[in-house]
């Protein structure tokens, strides 16, 4: 179970006890509900204390924050996993091709966190931080309870987070470097299509033109919001459609996905108090649009 420890501040001085464990550690008020009903999982100075105890500076308060035992919907599927980063609470995974994030109808299927499910140890279960499509490769951050999941999330929402993805695209945008600012919403009468519409939720993403190969172009893609399919209905919306797009252009017989990819991952880590960086190599069946002897994409 993973248990945190801090003194208490002196700007704490006596404040109830829920208010260091929101402030200093993120927890939230699910998880201070849950507190009440786990024995022994809050200690102050040593002693079981409810949440609203009132504490002093130099006090030190101990919390148990992971989550208790296995999530029985998620069944361990073990398989080869790539692990680019891991810690007590976070791990990054450069995604395959193929592999979906999450269990899906088919009980058999091996997903992402079926895997995870596998991989991680008797109080951890897969958080997905953000989500990747099924074709989508790449950088992923997930957490592993649900405590790291929600300082996860405000470390996104807080702009702490930087993603830059790399994508193939049929026809070069104009100019080769700008934004797409384009409301998105469900195409009508599809609970899965998306597509541009004026009464869509806000959608900016920036792309820069990287290289050019006929009628291909390797694009340079930055996220300013994070709505489903944004890089792809934004692409398609300005006639630039991703290469094997089904859904937002047209299936190609030379990639049997949407060619995108998460190449660059950056979040700061407040526990750690450090940045982490990280970056993926462009898969090959992306690469060999764009063959370069010194191997650099861009």
């Amino acid at each position: 179970m993973r248990t945190l420890t801090l003194t208490v501040e002196p700007q704490f001085e006596n404040c109830p006890i829920k208010d260091v464990l929101s402030k200093r550690l993120w927890v939230s008020d699910a998880l201070l509900s849950r507190l009440k009903r786990r024995s022994g999982s809050l200690l102050l100075n040593g002693e079981p204390v409810y949440v609203t105890r009132r504490v002093h500076a130099g006090d030190r308060v101990t919390v148990s924050v992971g989550d208790v035992g296995k999530d029985p919907r998620i069944r361990p599927m073990p398989m080869p996993l790539s692990v680019l980063y891991e810690d007590e609470d976070l791990l990054v995974i450069d995604k395959p091709a193929g592999l979906s994030v999450h269990p899906a109808r088919d009980p058999d299927e091996i997903t992402l966190e079926n895997a995870l499910a596998a991989y991680l140890g008797a109080d951890e279960n897969p958080h997905p931080v953000s989500r990747l499509d099924r074709g989508t490769t790449g950088l992923l951050t997930v957490a592993k309870s649900g405590w790291a999941h929600a300082w996860m999330k405000q470390v996104q929402h807080s702009g702490q987070m930087q993603k830059v993805y790399l994508a193939i695209t049929r026809n070069m945008p104009d100019p080769p470097v700008g934004s797409v600012s384009a409301p998105i919403g469900f195409y009508e009468g599809s609970g899965y299509q998306r597509c541009v519409r004026p009464d869509g939720a806000p959608a900016e993403s920036d792309y820069q033109v990287l290289r050019q190969n006929g009628g291909f172009a390797l694009i340079r893609l930055v996220p300013k919001t994070g709505r489903t399919h944004q890089l792809r209905v934004h692409m398609a919306h300005i006639g630039c459609p991703l290469l094997g797009d089904w859904l937002y252009g047209s299936r190609d017989p030379s990639i049997d996905r949407p060619a995108l990819h998460a190449a660059e991952l950056s979040f700061y880590h407040p526990l750690q108090n450090m940045t982490v960086t990280l970056h993926s190599p462009l898969p090959e069946d992306m690469r060999r649009f764009f063959p370069d002897p010194s191997g650099d994409p861009s």
